[in-house]
């Protein structure tokens, strides 16, 4: 923490030095707390016929009449005789008969006072509490169907999603999320969540156009947090453009909307920190990306963001092993976008054995079956992605290369370089044709008709989420859906294999589904 001057409240103010760049709120910054539409608690108490003392917060439904409410859990009673035995209650329908514990009897046939926590509310015809903790009985004798199934059963129907032009695989997507944030509702806070597992260049943001509609129009607050600033400023004029004609309000260190509310909230994972139970949708991109994840702070602000009966959605390409565990358990919600927007199949890594980069520094030699891929890829006209493991590699390797390639623009960066945003825009303008940068730019960045080559693809730095996301930049766009992607390295490793299976697993997925618009050729 450090204390400088601050423009916002005139005093030295404190913030985090390591995480402002990423967005982060100073400490002036103010606490926004949510502010729902007055509405009864969701336990309170309903009168549908006639007025019924209520004795707590959660006192039960009294259909016909009115009958003293004493229990905070009482179990409900409709209007057809359903006799059954309990543990913790006799019943007496013939005379009266006074509570003799907090477990008393109760006679329907002439008001007698309810002595337990626990009473059940009898109505106009005798019909003797199942429980102390019985559940609403149905007029018919007959066993309820599951909360789960009965949610199901009216859950509403899902939206006419065709307005927003979408593939199949994203109407699929969109319109389970849309089922399962309908027939969840009314469950406990930890239940409602929804995973999107989506492939890199699936088109997330596409998705989630029709969960903040519903949203929307349900009279609710949306919020869509990521953990990357730069992230933020790109969706800000898309979500603009999806809907004009409500208020966006986009937050992050040093935003100019930072006092604003508005009906979409546009937001660093830090700015969550204003905010707790404001928002009845609250969507979290880039849950496996740094910061958020493996921060406690980060998750316990997004989880107290929402309402108590708000929804929260989480959105990437490689979810952490945890919550894959629980979704292949199904102890979390989720659905799969196993194929691109342009419905092209991923491009499968090929591994390319050659020695580690600091062995190619000292020799100052780059290995033959390198610079062959490296001449196909440039020949094809492709823009060329070289990611490294250590910053201080950087401007070294792009020197060997400038000295092997004359003939074309090389440059370099990383998280240190100064010119990093205007180099990237040169990359994408073609001004540059090879990239030599770090991780900083395995998410986020289209840049069309790439190829992708991981030197160092076996350290220890590169995981298997580190690697998909990498090789997630090639093949990005329809005019070149099939990128080449090149592990290079001097051994093959687990975290390799690993993203190797991830990538094929999605795209039999995709093809046994029918969402692929061409097969895949022998081999890949």
């Amino acid at each position: 923490m450090r204390r400088t001057p601050c423009a916002a409240c005139g005093r030295a103010c404190a913030y985090c030095e390591a995480c402002l760049t990423m967005g982060r709120s100073r400490e002036c910054g103010l606490l926004i707390l949510g502010t729902p539409a007055p509405a009864a608690s969701a336990r309170a108490a309903h009168t549908p016929a006639s007025p019924v003392p209520a004795a707590s917060a959660r006192a039960a439904h009294t259909p016909a009449s009115p009958v003293p409410a004493a229990s905070a859990r009482a179990a409900h009673t409709p209007a057809s005789p359903a006799p059954a035995a309990s543990a913790r209650a006799a019943h007496t329908p013939a005379s009266p008969a006074p509570a003799a514990s907090a477990r008393a009897a109760h006679t329907p046939a002439s008001p007698a006072p309810a002595a337990s926590a626990r009473a059940a509310h009898t109505s106009a015809l005798p019909a003797p509490a199942a429980s102390a903790r019985a559940a609403h009985t149905p007029a018919l004798p007959a066993l309820a169907a599951s909360a789960r199934a009965a949610r199901a059963a009216n859950a509403p129907a899902p939206a006419d999603l065709t307005s927003w032009s979408l593939s199949p695989a994203q109407t699929a997507a969109a319109e389970a999320a849309l089922s399962y944030i309908g027939a969840s509702e009314g469950c406990k806070p930890a239940r409602r969540r929804f995973l999107l597992w989506a492939v890199t260049g699936a088109g997330k943001t596409e998705m989630i156009f029709p969960l903040i509609d519903a949203c929307l129009a349900r009279g609710g607050r949306a919020l869509i947090a990521t953990p990357r600033r730069d992230v933020v400023l790109e969706l800000d004029p898309r979500i603009r453009k999806a809907f004009p004609d409500a208020s966006v309000v986009t937050l992050y260190g040093g935003s100019e909307q930072r006092w604003e509310q508005g009906a979409i909230t546009l937001a660093t994972t830090h700015q969550l920190f204003r905010f707790r139970e404001g928002f009845d949708l609250v969507i979290v991109d880039e849950i496996d990306a740094f910061p958020y994840h493996g921060d406690p702070m980060l998750h316990f602000a997004a989880e107290h963001a929402r309402t108590p009966s708000g929804m929260q959605v989480l959105l990437s390409a490689t979810p952490p092993a945890a919550l894959r565990r629980a979704a292949a358990l199904g102890r979390l919600a989720h659905v799969r976008v196993p194929v691109r927007f342009h419905r092209h199949p991923l491009p499968v890594p090929v591994m390319l054995r050659i020695p580690t980069v600091r062995k190619l520094l000292v020799q100052r030699n780059l290995p033959h079956r390198l610079i062959l891929a490296l001449r196909r890829s440039i020949a094809r006209g492709a823009q060329l992605f070289v990611f490294v493991q250590q910053i201080r590699d950087v401007e070294p390797l792009a020197a060997m290369l400038r000295a092997a390639f004359p003939s074309i623009t090389i440059g370099g960066t990383s998280s240190q370089d100064p010119d990093r945003a205007n180099k990237v825009l040169q990359f994408r303008a073609r001004d540059l044709r090879l990239l030599v940068t770090t991780t900083i730019l395995e998410r986020g960045v289209t840049v069309p008709k790439s190829d992708v080559f991981i030197l160092d693809a076996d350290g220890k730095l590169f995981d298997d989420a580190s690697l998909i996301q990498m090789a997630g930049r090639a093949g990005r766009s329809k005019d070149d859906p099939a990128g080449k992607v090149y592990f290079c390295g001097s051994t093959r490793t687990r975290a390799q294999q690993s993203a190797v299976a991830q990538i094929r697993g999605m795209n039999r997925i995709a093809r046994r589904k029918g969402y692929l618009l061409e097969k895949r050729k022998a081999g890949e």
